[in-house]
């Protein structure tokens, strides 16, 4: 069966559900359309239910500005309508239950046009809202100068290992993307690309579970989308902020983002610059043993990394609306990362009674360039009142430049000095297209369909020489070239209905993966490619029930797939240091999962969640052991299957109108079993607690007590990592009449957050534990200028989901 067979074959079968629709679909208890003053609908205009003086619901008003209420309890009530720009509204009193089903409210514009923007909204912490944990980071004092990556090492449910890699729920296999488009990075550049963005950059942050066919299956565990800031207002506005930090080394951070739109045109541009010292202290013990589990040598390798990383980032696009159903945009952005390093440690040998068999002293200064360049050309076009047509286009290309020299010297009378360096460049190019349709099948079902196809070409060369003689001499062991081409093409469906207290969705996704892989030889080294083709369908749906206005439950279950990145099919050496190589596998297969979720939400106050993921061709690090050399090689394999079940809560309640405190505990139980030379079973129980309380002083100041803390935990069969946590503060206040803010904030006081654990080789263990500058005195100042209205939001375009999977060059 051919690709565009398999194709056409599940666009019929996804047709067919848009029209397996029920007519007996149950009405809202009452819906109320806003309009402006013109009769447009005012889409995302919130609604409030009140009774009493006080809130009782609210919603959001949709693309037809209709706001709908359901299971109202009886009694008297009225709706306020807020829409930025337009003057707040009340509506009549209604009773209910009664026989008005509809009303509309026509609003009224506001005289004058805002002034000078000086109002400091306080959104919460943690949010959840269509089947997303959405995370608003300057809701947090404690992000204050922190960068994305320290952002994430502290959010609810997700966990950071040594390596970059990022868990989400207790499971491994994320794909990360910013503004709806993947990073397309993983491992360490990914590591280096998000310790190189400020929090400052990033309005939200949001997890996705279990994510719905519209995105790409890929990642195992969900997605993490990173949303930066963007204006949406009409008139010219915009945000400055700088701040400055104090470590072990010192840190700054910048950033400008400014709007403008009048009539049809809408332009932003967006800036951040970041120059940051950093610090990573590694010791790790390496023990040796022999048949009978007697420990034969040691391994003493500390080690100590030092240098800076300057950041510059810029975004900017415009908006045309060329008419009042279509428009049109370009988006263009750019990353440049200079980081420089200079890198010590000494490994010593040491025999069964501990006593120095010999000690070599290493040296390492890298640099590494990271640049980045993006465009995307999108269109959107209204069908008609209930039809939608998107397309996007993008095209990204990497350049990654990485550097090292290294000096190994025999610290022994007579001894030995090596000196060797490699240049390693990898460029990777990125072009994809999507178009997505989405119809209104009655006021209550709304169906989505789309295609997307993405193309990438990777150029991976790596060059090491030896000093011999006073010359350099290339290393043909090592030295190669890998190019790798890769096609995915996708194409999904989803429908959505409400049947009275039930909403329910079905989706279905299917993606074929092509990709070639040719590593070049040399005079030591033979020629070889290899190629695979491979296609699977990904199903994903929830059903929600809402069993009152206080109480809902709702099951989602889905499945999706982690491809290999090209980096770990690689089959050649990458030097971590004298005794640790890392290599690729080309014979890694895609791993793949099932996940389901029971969840409860009672209000906003509790949400409490039942998991359950498995995974198979479980994606593991393999440590193979050379024992004649004493080196430890790194690589990823299939080793099996995991199993986790997991219990989550979350809880945001304010016991006094002065303290708001959000808490979250997350629990699980994994079970790893697998094959590397020998048979594998693990099993862990961990823990992971996290919690922010803010506190409102004397009206002006906002304070912030937070944490978190993790128990023994394990990612990977072979490693099993030790408990860590971090304990900060900070306080902020408005200044020069509410147009400004000031921050200051401590991170991790107490020095714990440290990455520690203990890794298990054939016939060897490794002790390791990593600190880094974390703890941070920071103070930030935030300036918001110009005048401004609401307007829609801008495409972030059809590149969002192949980022995630480029590793380090």
């Amino acid at each position: 069966m051919t690709l565009k067979t398999r194709c056409l074959l599940v666009l019929l079968f996804l047709s067919s559900i848009s029209f397996a629709q029920s007519s007996g679909a149950a009405k809202p208890d009452f819906t109320l359309i806003i309009l402006t003053e013109t009769g447009q609908a005012a889409e995302g205009a919130t609604v409030k239910l009140i009774k009493d003086d006080k809130p009782v619901k609210s919603a959001i008003a949709d693309a037809r500005g209709a706001a709908r209420f359901d299971i109202i309890p009886a009694g008297s009530y009225l709706f306020s309508a807020t829409y930025t720009g337009y003057k707040p509204q009340l509506s009549r009193a209604y009773k209910f239950p009664g026989h008005n089903y509809a009303d509309t409210i026509k609003l009224q514009p506001l005289n004058t046009a805002l002034q000078e923007v000086n109002i400091v909204a306080h959104a919460p912490l943690v949010q959840q809202k269509d089947g997303k944990t959405i995370l608003n980071v300057d809701a947090s004092v404690t992000n204050t100068g922190s960068t994305v990556l320290e952002v994430l090492e502290k959010s609810p449910g997700v966990s950071v290992d040594r390596n970059g890699g990022i868990s989400l729920q207790g499971k491994a296999g994320v794909m990360v993307m910013i503004d709806d488009k993947q990073t397309y990075l993983s491992g360490a550049d990914l590591n280096n690309l998000l310790s190189s963005m400020s929090s400052s950059q990033v309005s939200q942050i949001e997890l996705i579970t279990n994510p719905t066919a519209k995105y790409d299956a890929s990642g195992n565990a969900g997605i993490i989308n990173i949303k930066t800031k963007k204006n949406k207002q009409k008139g010219f506005n915009g945000t400055f902020t700088s701040s400055v930090g104090q470590g072990v080394y010192p840190k700054n951070n910048n950033s400008l983002v400014v709007n403008f739109r009048t009539g049809k045109i809408n332009t932003f541009f967006s800036y951040s610059m970041n120059l940051v010292q950093y610090l990573t202290n590694i010791y790790a013990l390496r023990k040796y043993y022999d048949a009978g589990n007697n420990i034969t040598a040691k391994l003493d390798q500390p080690s100590y990394f030092s240098g800076t990383s300057f950041n510059n980032t810029v975004k900017t696009g415009l908006d045309y609306a060329v008419t009042d159903k279509t428009t049109i945009g370009v988006v263009l952005g750019g990353t440049l990362v200079n980081r420089n390093g200079n890198n010590r440690s000494v490994a010593t040998w040491l025999n069964t009674s501990d006593v120095v068999d010999s000690a070599i002293s290493t040296t390492n200064h890298n640099k590494n360039r990271f640049k980045n360049g993006s465009v995307n050309l999108n269109l959107r076009h209204t069908l008609s009142a209930s039809q939608t047509l998107g397309a996007d286009v993008d095209y990204l290309h990497y350049n990654i430049q990485s550097e090292q020299n290294f000096n190994n010297s025999l610290l022994a009378p007579g001894g030995y000095q090596e000196l060797s360096r490699s240049n390693i460049p990898t460029t990777i190019s990125i072009l994809s297209g999507k178009v997505d349709y989405s119809i209104k099948t009655d006021q209550y079902g709304t169906f989505q369909s789309g295609y997307k196809s993405s193309y990438s070409s990777t150029d991976n060369a790596a060059l090491y020489e030896n000093l011999n003689s006073g010359l350099w001499a290339e290393d043909y062991s090592k030295s190669n070239q890998f190019l790798y081409k890769e096609n995915i093409n996708a194409v999904y469906g989803t429908f959505e209905k409400k049947y009275a207290k039930i909403t329910a969705q079905a989706g279905l996704r299917y993606e074929y993966t092509s990709y070639k892989a040719h590593q070049l030889g040399n005079i030591l080294q033979p020629d070889s490619a290899f190629k695979r083709n491979y296609g699977g369908f990904f199903p994903s749906g929830f059903i929600s029930y809402q069993a009152d206005s206080s109480h809902s439950f709702t099951l989602t279950a889905g499945r999706r797939i982690d491809r290999p990145i090209f980096q770990n099919l690689n089959p050649f050496y990458f030097i971590i240091n004298k005794y640790t190589y890392q290599t690729g596998n080309p014979y890694l297969l895609p791993q793949y999962s099932w996940n389901f979720e029971l969840s409860h939400q009672y209000k906003n106050l509790l949400t409490t969640t039942l998991l359950y993921s498995n995974i198979k061709n479980y994606f593991s690090q393999l440590f193979l052991n050379d024992a004649a050399k004493g080196i430890l090689l790194y690589s990823q394999g299939n080793v099996g299957s995991t199993h986790n079940y997991g219990l989550s809560s979350t809880l945001s309640v304010s016991p006094v109108n002065w303290w708001s405190l959000t808490f979250q505990a997350l629990y699980n139980h994994k079970q790893l079993k697998g094959f590397n030379g020998n048979t594998y079973t693990s099993q862990a129980d961990q823990l992971n607690i996290n919690t922010n309380n803010q506190f409102t002083i004397a009206k002006i100041y906002t304070a912030e007590l937070s944490g978190f803390y993790t128990t023994r935990a394990r990612n990977d069969i072979q490693e099993q990592l030790y408990p860590t946590g971090q304990l900060s503060l900070g306080i902020s206040r408005p200044i020069l009449k509410k147009r400004a803010t000031l921050k200051f904030s401590a991170r991790d006081i107490f020095y714990t957050n440290a990455m520690e654990g203990l890794t298990q080789f054939p016939n060897a263990t490794e002790y390791f534990k990593l600190t880094r500058d974390t703890r941070v005195f920071t103070l930030a100042f935030t300036y918001r200028f110009g005048k401004s209205y609401k307007v829609a939001n801008r495409s972030d375009g059809s590149a969002g989901d192949e980022k995630d999977r480029v590793g380090n060059g």
